[in-house]
């Protein structure tokens, strides 16, 4: 009995010592900031995440989280610009600084708000982030006439799409369809990527960068990681659209938007896991691959929190 007891109160303890290591374990100095991607919005009615679930994952252990509200539709400089404005706020009431992490198109957003106000940024990550442009947006570009009625059709109906998104998610972003289907294209990354190229080493298409970079004068840290597999769930609706798009890539491995080696910024964290671009925001609802997404974002929020920031 005695060994029953002593047993079960060694269990109680440890358990009790878990808890309270996990209480703080993505309490990061600096709040993160979630930004999304293209189509994205922060909430729809205050039902319908972007980043499904992992705000309130990574609050719940320590972190104080932000989340994003910039255009669905328009080029990454004015989605990066507005990006730069909110910031302000959250960095000036929490420390001085935030942590940006941003997905698909929210990682070249992240990038100019962090070249425009490095003061304000302690890290930059990418999630399956367009940092070396995507080929469905070259195919996309390549095949729809430009300045013709197509363009001009396929344009009205994406704005009236962001226009919805406004609307349910109640902001008022600018939308501009071309714009940013413009600088997702390899050409319109290359042309970003020239004006502020802080994380992205662009000697070759599969060149990796470092860490640390010092950007206009403030030393900002940059990480990215991504999923290589376009198909993940026979149960995900989004699936068998991106396993279409995917082919895009030929044999180039990819997440049924942005090829691997693309989304390479700063330290790169891993490439290999089993998600596609929608798993890496935990999305249709939680149906995913092998890899769970939620964890790469609290294992990502301790990392940043045993770096100061």
């Amino acid at each position: 009995m005695r060994r029953v007891i002593s047993t079960a109160l060694a269990a109680l303890a440890l358990a009790g010592a878990v808890e309270a290591q996990a209480s703080g374990y993505t309490q990061t100095k600096y709040p993160i900031v979630l930004v999304h991607g293209i189509t994205g919005f922060d909430t729809i009615g205050g039902l319908v995440n972007y980043f499904h679930t992992i705000p309130w994952n990574l609050e719940r252990d320590g972190a104080k989280v932000y989340v994003a509200s910039v255009a669905a539709f328009n080029d990454s400089e004015q989605r990066g610009a507005a990006l730069a404005q909110q910031i302000v706020p959250w960095a000036t009431a929490n420390g001085g600084k935030v942590n940006l992490i941003g997905h698909s198109q929210g990682s070249p957003t992240s990038r100019v708000a962090a070249s425009l106000r490095p003061d304000l940024v302690a890290s930059v990550t990418s999630v399956n982030g367009v940092n070396k442009g995507s080929k469905v947006a070259d195919v996309i570009r390549g095949a729809i006439p430009a300045n013709g009625a197509i363009e001009g059709g396929a344009a009205a109906l994406a704005n009236a799409l962001g226009a919805m998104i406004n609307l349910l998610s109640g902001s008022s972003n600018p939308q501009n369809a071309i714009a940013a289907l413009g600088t997702l294209t390899t050409a319109g990354t290359a042309a970003l990527n020239s004006r502020h190229p802080w994380g992205v080493n662009t000697s070759s298409y599969c060149a990796k960068s470092t860490e640390v970079h010092n950007v206009r004068g403030y030393d900002i840290r940059y990480f990215s990681w991504t999923g290589n597999t376009s198909y993940t769930n026979v149960l995900d609706a989004v699936d068998p659209f991106l396993a279409i798009t995917g082919l895009a890539f030929g044999s180039e491995k990819n997440d049924g938007l942005v090829g691997v080696c693309s989304t390479y910024l700063g330290s790169v964290l891993g490439d290999t896991y089993n998600m596609n671009h929608v798993d890496a925001i935990n999305h249709l609802f939680g149906l995913r691959g092998w890899t769970d997404p939620v964890s790469l974002y609290r294992q990502h929020a301790n990392r940043l929190k045993n770096k100061g920031v």
